[in-house]
């Protein structure tokens, strides 16, 4: 069976989020880099249907080598991405919790109410609103993945990124779930946040025990 495309890789993670509901309609958009290519989903795509033909390659400067259909208005933020993180693959969504969260006045970032947020990074940042598409966009949420696997864009959505494709949108799909937590837990109350004593903890266990790991029962 032949290895799939980088563009057809691109075009079944677009759909698998889709499905999940992460993507919606034309809103978000999907890349990986291989080298110094990167192929990103084209603009105006219905990401639920994506096909490789709808998925278009550039050069680390935003130059086309492949596809008809023009790249994402968000190009240069994923490409802001790459130049400044280890990134192999970016997932930008108007995910329905991500994107509430990133619209709560005065919230300049998600607070780690859980322990498996620690395999983001820690509390998740909000980078500051920026006209879609606009170069001021790229740079806020590229300098907020810095440091972090995740970032929320204020009024806006949710970004994400891995060393591949699979690693991003389980990023995404995490954040996702978090975001769904911190809506849930703050309209019953006060949400509890982990103290940084209790992420340490939690951090020296999954290290401990190579959490999250398949392993062989010993006999």
């Amino acid at each position: 069976m032949s290895q799939k495309s980088l563009r057809e890789q691109v075009a079944e993670a677009a759909r698998r989020l889709a499905a999940e509901g992460l993507l919606i309609g034309t809103s978000g958009n999907v890349s990986a880099r291989s080298g110094d290519r990167v192929a990103v989903t084209g603009s105006g795509v219905v990401l639920a249907d994506c096909s490789d033909d709808e998925v278009t390659e550039v050069t680390l400067t935003g130059d086309v080598l492949s596809g008809d259909v023009t790249p994402s208005s968000e190009l240069g933020l994923h490409l802001k991405v790459y130049d400044r993180t280890d990134a192999q693959a970016v997932v930008h969504t108007h995910a329905p919790f991500s994107s509430a969260v990133a619209c709560v006045d005065g919230l300049t970032s998600l607070p780690v109410l859980h322990y498996q947020q620690l395999g983001l990074g820690g509390a998740i940042p909000i980078a500051p609103y920026a006209t879609f598409g606009s170069p001021e966009l790229a740079d806020a949420v590229a300098s907020a993945l810095v440091g972090s696997q995740a970032a929320l864009m204020a009024n806006h959505g949710s970004v994400a990124r891995g060393s591949g494709l699979a690693h991003a949108v389980d990023n995404a799909l995490l954040l996702e779930w978090l975001a769904t937590l911190y809506h849930r837990t703050s309209s019953m109350g006060r949400p509890r946040v982990l103290t940084a004593d209790e992420q340490e903890a939690a951090i020296t266990q999954a290290i401990r025990l190579d959490y999250g790991s398949p392993k062989e029962n010993r006999t």
